[in-house]
Parts: structure tokens; C-alpha cells; sequence
């Protein structure tokens, strides 16, 4: 099996810390400090690895910060390929307030990239040619709204499959261009890109349904928080629910979700199996403090009881 290719045009260096309170003017002491590379792709890559599964995280990064991500990546082993950027690599931090048992997560918007940077970007993804390519995290500023319906295109050209999960009008022109495999928007991602309330699980999966009926995706996932996720492809929608773990942080489960299902569906594993281990990781995720991600031990055991329920 060829390694799964993540995408991630705008990573960050993900901080985590602990605060007693978060409040305005004071300085706010910080305890349990840790910094991760992150940004979707890379977390999907992590998650991937963690499970067992070939991933090669392809990023953008640049500046003093650049150089940074590149040493995180290297301590947790895992392979990478690197598009040098002018623009720095942005660092976001999410902040556990120990007193309310509240979480502030700070994502800054990151660097500009420009037209040659691009160019390198889409070089480097038709070189690799790969299988599956996840397409995941936020459009950096310099690209145009169409610009993963390029890397779809190409990717297709080369009889690959494509996972997007992203938002805001990059999703919405590539999904309107069709042919995406696994689609996973949350909840809020999805009533933005149908500009519908979806109120209720029946609403959610009429819309999802309607995706994949008009070949805009093969396979639509939407998480929904503490009310699980709902599945909707060719072969069947269903909803379920989400397993009963201790919440310490959402950084990462839709990462997680994404990573875990694609691994899954690329061993050639029925989709709705596949759906339920990334329940089963994203779940494993939230578990777990700040930038932290599934462990495989949590994800295996979440998954068998998914299987059962």
C-alpha cells in the first residue's frame, strides 16, 4: 500500500498550556506547556501513523517558524516533504482554563503564498501521484477559492482518490465541482455550505444524501459533537451516536476522524466500518489534553464498541 499523501498548505505549530484563569490584562501563568506540529493534513498524517497505516505529510512552511515544524515532525519520526515559503509558519495555542474547564483555542491566519510557491505545491503532489490524497485544513491567503479543485482534478487525472475537509468557499467550489471520495464537514461547516438550519438528524441527512446523489461526493461524513456523526453514500445513511468518554479537548478529533477513516477505506474496508473507526478516533482524541491524538489502543477498543452497539 502506497502512502496516504496529506496536503496541508496552511500548518501551524500547534502550543497547548494550562491556565487557572484566563483573564483580560493579567498576566496568565501557564503550566503543562507542549507544542505539536499541526494544521489538518499533518494531524491527519499522525493519526494515520499512530494507527499503523503509511502516511507522507506534504506542508507549506517557511520562516524561522518553518524550520521549527520541521524539527517537531522530525522528533515524532514521521516522514515529510517540505514547499519552502517565504512567509512564516503560524503558531496557534489552546489554552485549558483549569477553572472552568473551558478551552480557548487562538488560530492565527498565516502567511501568504504566492503564485510560484503554488506552482512548486502542485509539482510536487503530481510527482508523488498518490492513491489517496487528503486535502485537509484552511485555504492560506494568495490562493484562489478553486484552488483544491485543481489538486482534484490532477490528482484524478492520475487515478487517485481525493478526501477534502476544509470550509468556506474553497469547500464549496470543490465540492460543486464533483468527484470527491470522503467529504467531512462538522456540523456548522455543513449548514454554511448548504445555507440550510438542518435542525434535526432527518434534515442533516436529506442534505448529505443530496451531496452524494448529485456526484458532488461519494461519501459525506458530518460530525456532530457530543451527538455523534451521520454517514451518507451510495450504499446507505445512518447516523450514530457518539461513545460515552470524558471530554478534555476537540483539538484534532475531526483531524483525527478524517485520518482514521481514510486509513480504513484505503485497506479496502466496507465504508460503514470505515465510518466507525473514525468515530472511534476522533472520540479516542477528545480524551485527551490539548494538542494530544489518538492513542491506537483507544481508537481499537472505541471502534469494537461501536461494532457491537
Amino acid at each position: 500500500m502506497k502512502p496516504i499523501v496529506t496536503l496541508t498548505l496552511n500548518p501551524a505549530i500547534d502550543g497547548a498550556c494550562e491556565a487557572e484563569t484566563v483573564q483580560p490584562t493579567r498576566k496568565i501563568r501557564t503550566t503543562g506547556d507542549r507544542y505539536d506540529p499541526g494544521g489538518g493534513g499533518i494531524n491527519v498524517a499522525r493519526v494515520i501513523t499512530q494507527l499503523g497505516g503509511p502516511a507522507l505529510p506534504v506542508y507549506l512552511a517557511g520562516g524561522a517558524t518553518g524550520g521549527v515544524l520541521d524539527e517537531l515532525m522530525a522528533e515524532r519520526g514521521l516522514p515529510f516533504r517540505r514547499i519552502s515559503i517565504a512567509g512564516h509558519t503560524r503558531i496557534a495555542m489552546n489554552v485549558f482554563e483549569r477553572s472552568t474547564g473551558q478551552e480557548y483555542r487562538f488560530i492565527p491566519e498565516g502567511p501568504e503564498v504566492t503564485p510560484g510557491e503554488w506552482l512548486e505545491c502542485l509539482g510536487v503532489i503530481d510527482g508523488l501521484a498518490p492513491d489517496w490524497l487528503v486535502i485537509s485544513g484552511s485555504r492560506p491567503r494568495g490562493l484562489p477559492d478553486d484552488c483544491f479543485v485543481t489538486l482534484l482534478r490532477r490528482a484524478r487525472d492520475r487515478g487517485g482518490r481525493v478526501v477534502l475537509d476544509s470550509s468556506g468557499p474553497a469547500l464549496a467550489a470543490t465540492l460543486a465541482a464533483g468527484g470527491v471520495t470522503l467529504v467531512k464537514p462538522s456540523i456548522g461547516e455543513f449548514r454554511a455550505l448548504t445555507g440550510l438550519p438542518l435542525e434535526d438528524a432527518d434534515e442533516v441527512a436529506e442534505a448529505a444524501r443530496a451531496y452524494v446523489d448529485s456526484g458532488r461526493a461519494e461519501i459525506v461524513a458530518v460530525t456532530m459533537g457530543h451527538e455523534g456523526a451521520l454517514l451518507a453514500s451510495r450504499a446507505a445513511t445512518f447516523r450514530r451516536a457518539a461513545p460515552a468518554v470524558p471530554v478534555r479537548s476537540a483539538t484534532g478529533a475531526g483531524d483525527s476522524f478524517v485520518g482514521a477513516m481514510t486509513l480504513a477505506l484505503a485497506e479496502g474496508r466496507p465504508v460503514p466500518h470505515a465510518f466507525l473507526f473514525g468515530m472511534a478516533a476522533g472520540s479516542a482524541t477528545v480524551m485527551l489534553p490539548g494538542t494530544d491524538l489518538a492513542r491506537a489502543e483507544d481508537v481499537e477498543r472505541l471502534h469494537r464498541e461501536l461494532l457491537a452497539g
